[in-house]
C-alpha cells in the first residue's frame, strides 16, 4: 500500500481513539536552548529533517473499518511550527510562565484535519535562551521512537530511509501480528527474560503446530502467561489518595534541576540497587511527603503506576508507531524510611522482570483498536481505574546535543494519561543528568512543583546513608 494512503495499525488506532477532553493522547516535550534560536531557523531544520518522515505530512482519516494515514495535500509547515509569546504577569518568573503555558498547550486538542503534531517556539525566553514546546499525538509513535526522531533533528542527526521509518504490517493476519510476533526472542529480551529454553518456549507458542509433548519450558511459559493474564484481570484498585479521582481538562506541569547521573549510579552501586530502584524510590518518597504536607497520612498506602516497556528491537527504535507494553508497578509511598523503601522498590522491580504482562497489555491495546469507541473506552478505563499515575523512564544522549548551533541545555517530556489517571511522571537521562518531569490534573494536584521539589531531598537521604556506610560494605 502506498504511504500516501496507509491503514493505521490496531494499536495506533487504540491510542487515536483514547483521546478525551480530560486527557489528550499527546506526548509533550520541551527543549531549553542557549543561545536563542529563531522560528525561521527551526522551520528550516524541521523541513530538512522531520519532513523526511512521511507520518509528519499525513493526516488521519477515520472510517467504519478503522483509521488511515492520508497525505495532507494542503500541508503548510507554518501551521505546525508556530511562534509563541509568553504572557508576562507581575510576580511570576519567566520559567513559571513557560510551565503555565506548557500546561495549557498540553490540554489543547490538535487539529484533526491536519497532521497531528505542532511545535511552539518561544524565541526570547529570558534574553539568552529559547524554548521549543513540541506536541505529537501518541498514534504517531511511542516515546522511544520519538526520542530517535528528535535526535534526527539535532545537529549531525540523520533521518532513516523512508522505507525503514514505518513498521511493516500484514493486516491479512493481524492476530499473528498482535499476539504472536511479540513472543519472539527479541521481545523476551526486551522484558528481561534470558535463556535459550525460554526463547524456545516462546517460539513454540508462535508455532502452535509444533509438538509440545515433553516440553517443561513450554509448560512453565504457559503457566506464567496464564498467571500474568489473571493478575491483570483481577488487579485491585490502588490506595485512594487526593491524587486519584475524576480527571478534568486542566493541566499543570513542573520540572526541576537534573540530578547528576554518576551520583545516582554510585548510590545504587553502594546499596546493591539499580539506578531505576534509586530513582523510583525517590519518586515514591516525594509523593508520600507531599501527601503528609497536605494532611493525608500515607502510612500503609501504595499507589500503582503503569510503566511502559519497550517491545521494539533496539536496531529498529527509529520506526514510528507504538510497540510497547505496560506493567503495573506498585510504589510504596507509605514507607518513610528511605532504605526500607528503596529495597521495597527493588523487590517489586525484580518481580516484574520475568513478567509477560507487557506483551499481554500490548494485545489488549490491539484488541481495543478493533472495537467501537464506547466499548474501547470501557475496556481501557478498567485499566486506568487500577492506577494513579503513568510513569516513563527513557534513556537519552549522554552528551548535550546541539540544535541550529545552540546547545540543548535541558530536555523534558510528559506522556499522556488515559481515562481518569491524573498524574504522569517522566524520568529522562540526558547530558550526564537525570531530569524529572511531572504533569498533573489541575483539580487533583494543582501544585506539581511541590512534588518535584521533594525529589532531590529524597535522593539526598539515600546519598547520606551511602556516605555513612563502612567502606566496602553494603547494607
Amino acid at each position: 500500500m502506498s504511504l500516501a494512503t496507509e491503514r493505521m495499525s490496531r494499536v495506533d488506532t487504540a491510542w487515536l481513539r483514547m483521546d478525551t477532553d480530560a486527557n489528550r493522547m499527546v506526548i509533550v516535550g520541551v527543549w531549553l536552548l542557549a543561545p536563542r534560536v529563531g522560528v525561521d531557523a527551526v522551520r528550516d531544520r524541521v523541513r530538512d529533517s522531520l519532513m523526511k518522515y512521511d507520518r509528519f505530512r499525513q493526516r488521519v482519516v477515520e472510517g467504519a473499518m478503522g483509521a488511515s494515514w492520508v497525505e495532507d495535500d494542503a500541508f503548510e509547515l507554518d501551521r505546525h511550527v508556530v511562534s509563541e509569546t509568553l504572557p508576562r504577569r507581575r510576580g511570576r518568573s519567566v520559567l513559571q510562565a513557560l510551565k503555565d503555558r506548557v500546561g495549557e498547550i498540553a490540554a489543547e486538542p490538535l487539529d484533526p484535519a491536519r497532521p497531528l503534531w505542532q511545535m511552539h517556539v518561544v524565541e526570547n525566553l529570558d534574553g539568552a535562551r529559547s524554548a521549543i514546546v513540541t506536541r505529537i499525538h501518541h498514534c504517531i509513535a511511542d516515546g522511544i521512537a520519538l526520542i530517535s526522531v528528535m535526535l534526527a533533528m539535532a545537529d549531525g542527526g540523520k533521518a532513516p530511509p523512508a522505507r525503514a521509518q514505518q513498521q511493516p504490517r500484514d493486516d491479512a493476519d493481524w492476530l499473528t501480528d498482535v499476539f504472536l510476533r511479540p513472543f519472539t526472542n527479541v521481545a523476551v529480551k526486551a522484558i528481561g527474560l534470558t535463556g535459550e529454553g525460554v526463547a524456545r518456549g516462546m517460539e513454540m507458542l508462535a508455532n502452535p503446530q509444533q509438538p509440545l509433548l515433553g516440553s517443561m519450558e513450554m509448560a512453565r511459559v504457559g503457566y506464567r502467561v496464564v498467571t500474568d493474564a489473571a493478575s491483570i484481570a483481577l488487579m485491585s484498585d490502588d490506595s485512594p489518595t487526593r491524587l486519584k479521582g475524576t480527571a478534568t481538562p486542566g493541566k499543570r506541569v513542573a520540572w526541576g534541576e537534573p540530578l547528576p547521573l554518576d551520583l545516582v549510579r554510585t548510590v545504587g552501586k553502594a546499596l546493591n540497587c539499580s539506578i531505576n530502584d534509586v530513582l523510583l524510590s525517590s519518586v515514591a518518597g516525594a509523593i508520600g511527603e507531599y501527601l503528609r504536607d497536605k494532611g493525608e497520612d500515607p502510612v500503609g498506602k501504595e499507589i500503582r503506576a503503569m510503566v511502559p516497556v519497550n517491545l521494539r528491537p533496539l536496531d529498529k527504535v527509529h520506526q514510528l508507531g507504538n510497540r510497547f507494553g505496560l506493567v503495573p508497578l506498585v510504589l510504596p509511598i507509605g514507607i518513610a524510611n528511605p532504605v526500607e523503601r528503596v529495597y521495597a522498590v527493588r523487590t517489586r522491580m525484580n518481580g516484574l522482570k520475568n513478567s509477560y504482562q507487557p506483551v499481554l497489555a500490548f494485545g489488549v491495546l490491539a484488541v481495543a483498536g478493533l472495537l467501537i469507541k464506547p466499548v474501547q473506552a470501557a475496556l481501557l478505563n478498567a485499566f486506568s481505574r487500577k492506577a494513579t499515575a503513568v510513569m516513563t523512564n527513557v534513556p537519552g544522549p549522554g552528551e548535550p546535543m546541539k540544535f541550529c548551533g545552540s546547545t540543548i541545555e535541558q530536555v523534558m517530556f510528559w506522556v499522556p494519561q488515559s481515562g481518569d489517571i491524573g498524574m504522569g511522571v517522566s524520568i529522562l537521562s540526558y547530558g550526564g543528568g537525570v531530569q524529572f518531569g511531572l504533569i498533573t490534573d489541575r483539580q487533583l494536584c494543582p501544585d506539581p512543583e511541590a512534588i518535584i521539589d521533594r525529589f532531590a531531598p529524597e535522593f539526598e537521604k539515600l546519598l547520606l546513608v551511602t556516605m555513612m556506610l563502612p567502606w566496602g560494605e553494603t547494607p
